[in-house]
């Protein structure tokens, strides 16, 4: 049985804190935006922040928004 096609990844215009990004995850995923948040943050801080940073804005700037 074929599974119904997914709408495209875009940044969240509803669900966003700076860009909308985590946002539109959360509902690509079916997830709490928060909960990513929180894991996003917790990652970044233990990866010494820089590459969370670089991460995001790279997104940032290539998913486009809803």
């Amino acid at each position: 049985m074929a599974q119904p096609l997914r709408y495209p990844l875009r940044r969240s215009r509803t669900n966003n804190v700076i860009a909308g990004i985590m946002g539109g995850f959360a509902e690509y995923f079916d997830l709490s935006a928060t909960n990513l948040r929180i894991a996003f943050v917790a990652v970044s801080v233990l990866s010494a922040g820089i590459p969370g940073i670089l991460i995001y804005l790279a997104l940032w700037f290539v998913i486009p928004r809803e």
